[in-house]
C-alpha cells in the first residue's frame, strides 16, 4: 500500500507502528526485566539461576546491539486506542499494517505469517486477518504492539466452565502450565480472562498481558503461587520461578456460563506503546 503524500495521520500511524515493533522486539519492558532479576536473586537452584543469568544477558545484548530479543519475533498483535476526533476507518488499519511491513523489513522481523491451510508465507507478516487488531476508544491515539511467539501461544487454553466451578479456576490455570511444561520458555507471564463469551474471553486473556506485572492482587497472587508450586522452573529445568506473574481481566457473562482463558507468554514478554502525533 502507498499512502498519499498529504495523508499525515495515516503516515503517522504507520511510523508509530513500526517504531513500536522496533522497541518491543529489542527492549524488554522494565517491569519484566525487574521481575527476572528478582527471580534470579531468590532462586535456590544453581541451574535455574544460570538460566535466568543467560536470559538477562540476552536481554542486555539485544538492547545494546538493537537486535531482536528472540529469533521468533512473533505475529503482530496490535491494540489501537482511537479518540473521538480521529476518524476510524479501514484505512487506519491499513496504515498500521504498512507499519508492520516496514518493521519486518527494517528491524528486521522474521516473516512468520502464513496461510493456515496451504502454509504459504506472505513474506511481510501481514495477510488475511493479520495483523490481529483490537480497537477501543480512548483519549489519545495510541498504537500498542504485542509480538506473540508461537511457542507460548500454542500452549494457551480456553474452557467453558459451569458457574458452580468457580473454585476450579486455579486448577485450570495451573493445569495449563503443567501441560505446557518447558515448551513456552518459562518463566512465563500468564494472562487470564474470566467471563464474557467464548471469543471475548480469549481477548481478555491477551489484553491482560498488557498489564504491568510489578503488582498482583490477592487472586492473581493465588494463581501465580499455584503455577510456581509446579516446580517447572526457568526453561523447564526445575526451580522456584515458573511464572513471573499472573494477570487477570474480567467481564460480565451469561448466568449459565463461566468462560476462562489462559494466554501464555514466554519470558520475552514484549510490548510497547507509542502515542501517534501528526
Amino acid at each position: 500500500m502507498v499512502l498519499p503524500e498529504d495523508d499525515s495521520l495515516y503516515r503517522a500511524v504507520a511510523d508509530a507502528t513500526c517504531r513500536a515493533f522496533r522497541q518491543a522486539e529489542t527492549i524488554l519492558p522494565p517491569d519484566i526485566v525487574a521481575a527476572l532479576r528478582t527471580a534470579a536473586g531468590r532462586e535456590s537452584s544453581a541451574v535455574a539461576r544460570h538460566e535466568l543469568s543467560n536470559i538477562l544477558e540476552n536481554i542486555a545484548l539485544a538492547e545494546k546491539l538493537a537486535l531482536p530479543i528472540c529469533q521468533d519475533t512473533g505475529v503482530p498483535v496490535i491494540f489501537l486506542t482511537v479518540p473521538p476526533h480521529v476518524p476510524y476507518s479501514h484505512r487506519l488499519l491499513l496504515a498500521a499494517s504498512e507499519g508492520v511491513r516496514r518493521a519486518t523489513r527494517d528491524v528486521p522481523l522474521r516473516p512468520n505469517v502464513v496461510s493456515p491451510l496451504e502454509r504459504k508465507n506472505y513474506g511481510d507478516n501481514t495477510g488475511p486477518g493479520m495483523p490481529s487488531f483490537h480497537v477501543s476508544p480512548g483519549d489519545i491515539l495510541t498504537v500498542t504492539v504485542l509480538p506473540k511467539g508461537a511457542g507460548a501461544e500454542n500452549m494457551s487454553r480456553l474452557a467453558m466452565l459451569l458457574p458452580t466451578e468457580k473454585d476450579q479456576i486455579p486448577k485450570f490455570v495451573a493445569e495449563t502450565m503443567l501441560i505446557a511444561g518447558g515448551r513456552p520458555c518459562p518463566p512465563v507471564v500468564l494472562g487470564v480472562g474470566i467471563g464474557g463469551t467464548f471469543d471475548s474471553c480469549a481477548a481478555l486473556a491477551k489484553e491482560a498481558l498488557l498489564l504491568p506485572i510489578d503488582t498482583m492482587d490477592p487472586f492473581e497472587q493465588e494463581l501465580c503461587d499455584a503455577v510456581n508450586a509446579l516446580g517447572i522452573g526457568p526453561m523447564g529445568l526445575g526451580g522456584e520461578t515458573t511464572a513471573l506473574a499472573v494477570k487477570v481481566r474480567t467481564a460480565a457473562c451469561h448466568t449459565a456460563s463461566l468462560p476462562v482463558a489462559v494466554n501464555v507468554q514466554c519470558w520475552a514478554a514484549r510490548r510497547s506503546t507509542i502515542e501517534v502525533k501528526w
